[in-house]
């Protein structure tokens, strides 16, 4: 039966009409039928099987076709070859829009990000100092144009100065980037620079550290590492001075972005240091070693201190005591010290401001382990510029925190600028006097405003904010009294403030006032909304 298949479908005339094709199909049938019912049966059987098949593959070809001639509005214009009167053609495979059809797996479910992204997202998003900033942001207040807005008293900017920032701006920015144009100028901006920073920038920013210390010290130029800001700058020293899973000491209440900024990259935890309002929220060395003995309990290995001088949010300033107090218990502990001094040329009352490297300077002792953070942010009123730095004694964490400033460089154009500026002895001077005058004025007035209405605050010689004790305005002597006076005061008195567990402060009722952010005239409408959220608690209690 294979001869006689291969000798009929060799024979051209029947290849040309495809009954080669047929055959292959029907003579294997037809031996079948021979051996079990004679010769007529097995060729009428086949053949009619064979009729069959054609005109049920005719009809279903025809109804496709007619299909397709309607979805396109004419007739099919493809053209068939001889043989198609006979044997079906194969209709084209049709093509997909999409990619999904042709991978071998269906999709299981929507991408993901990391667990890093996630937690993120969702650690501190709703907490009410996020809250708070957020709710400015969607309803600011205007004097004019939305007197009904949510006053902004959560965010420690310094509005109180801008103006003359911007009479120099207006004066010398475009002389102070291009320095008089040319190709050379052009070069020095748009070309890339070193990411650390300019040696001619930090050059100015250590005589300008200098001259907000009333030349008490003078900073090395070769010590400096510039970042895009002091938040920057903190996380790099976490960096470098910490592994993932150790801690580092810091005295609460302390800035609530520390717990975003020092731990969200690092993997490095943060163990408040509880300190107490009867001591005007001082760092106590016995609570600092308390807290180095129940993290060692837990297993925890800790690296250094983190504090803030002056503190955020209470404002008061270490006295040179305090700091060396906090040097030998480094030294005790084996650990480093991370001095933020952001706000050193904001101060604005009776006390001197004393910088770490002053005490430093003055021992020579143990300067590998004290390293200092601080920007022009607070001092200069240029947060939006993003200007911050590192000062250390020790050479490896300058020589990792170079390179890992490659993440967070300042642009040349904004180094540029600001060389300039800081080289303008005269606008430096005025400025540091001024803007001192004027916190010291500012602050003045929103205490005396708070007193009237009964509210304390404590005392305070540095920094953009008052740190108010409204315990007795709370319902509950808890976190959940404090947390619903809060939704008060942004709710219906619509100012915003930052209670004092945003900042870990282990006794409830305390709330930070940023006063810098507003003007001499907003002072009485401030007062006015809290006066009748104050009235409203009292009545109710």
């Amino acid at each position: 039966m294979t001869r006689f298949s291969k000798s009929r479908s060799s024979k051209p005339e029947q290849e040309a009409r495809g009954g080669g094709a047929a055959m292959r199909v029907i003579v294997p049938l037809q031996g079948v039928v021979q051996g079990r019912g004679g010769l007529v049966l097995g060729c009428i059987i086949p053949c009619a099987l064979f009729y069959f098949l054609q005109l049920y593959l005719k009809r279903n070809r025809n109804d496709s076709d007619n299909e397709n001639e309607q979805n396109s509005g004419g007739p099919n214009t493809t053209t068939r070859s001889s043989s198609s009167g006979q044997l079906p053609e194969l209709d084209a495979i049709p093509r997909s829009l999409s990619r999904v059809l042709l991978s071998p797996k269906s999709p299981s479910g929507p991408v993901s990000v990391s667990a890093r992204a996630n937690g993120i997202v969702k650690g501190g998003a709703e907490s009410p100092y996020n809250v708070g900033l957020k709710r400015v942001k969607e309803d600011p207040y205007d004097e004019l144009a939305n007197p009904n807005g949510v006053i902004q008293l959560g965010l420690a900017e310094n509005r109180l100065s801008l103006d003359l920032v911007n009479e120099w701006l207006v004066e010398n920015a475009r002389e102070a980037i291009l320095a008089g144009g040319g190709e050379l100028s052009i070069s020095g901006i748009a070309t890339y620079q070193p990411l650390d920073g300019l040696m001619e920038f930090k050059v100015a920013v250590a005589e300008f550290m200098s001259q907000v210390m009333e030349k008490v010290v003078s900073f090395n130029p070769n010590q400096i590492v510039l970042t895009a800001g002091a938040t920057p700058a903190i996380e790099i020293l976490g960096f470098c001075l910490a592994d993932s899973g150790n801690a580092f000491l810091v005295p609460t209440p302390y800035y609530p972005g520390f717990d975003r900024d020092v731990k969200w990259r690092t993997g490095v935890e943060i163990i408040p240091v509880p300190c107490r309002s009867a001591d005007n929220f001082n760092i106590s060395i016995t609570a600092l070693d308390r807290a180095f003995i129940q993290a060692k309990k837990r297993g925890l290995k800790v690296r250094g201190i983190i504090v803030s001088n002056p503190s955020n949010p209470v404002g008061n300033l270490l006295s040179q005591e305090t700091l060396y107090s906090l040097l030998d218990f480094a030294r005790e502990k084996n650990i480093h010290i991370v001095s933020n001094e952001i706000l050193a040329g904001s101060t604005h009352g009776s006390e001197e401001f004393v910088s770490m490297a002053e005490i430093i300077n003055q021992e020579d002792l143990d300067r590998n382990r004290v390293h200092i953070v601080y920007g022009l942010s607070k001092d200069l009123s240029l947060p939006g510029f993003r200007v911050g730095f590192i000062y250390s004694f020790n050479n490896e964490v300058l020589a990792a925190a170079k390179k890992l400033a490659r993440f967070s460089s300042i642009s040349a154009p904004t180094q540029r600028l600001l060389i300039s500026m800081l080289w303008d002895t005269k606008f430096v001077q005025k400025f540091i006097k001024v803007n001192r005058e004027r916190l010291q004025k500012m602050y003045v007035k929103f205490v005396a405003g708070l007193k009237m209405l009964g509210i304390e605050c404590a005392k305070s010689n540095g920094g953009f904010y008052c740190w108010a004790d409204m315990s007795g305005l709370i319902s509950s002597y808890s976190e959940k009294g404090e947390l619903e006076l809060w939704d008060k005061l942004l709710n219906i008195a619509k100012i915003n403030v930052t209670p004092g567990s945003s900042c870990h402060c282990i006794e409830p009722g305390w709330f930070r006032f940023c006063f810098s952010t507003l003007t001499e005239k907003d002072i009485p409408v401030v007062m006015e909304r809290i006066q009748k959220v104050s009235e409203t608690c009292k009545s109710r209690s």
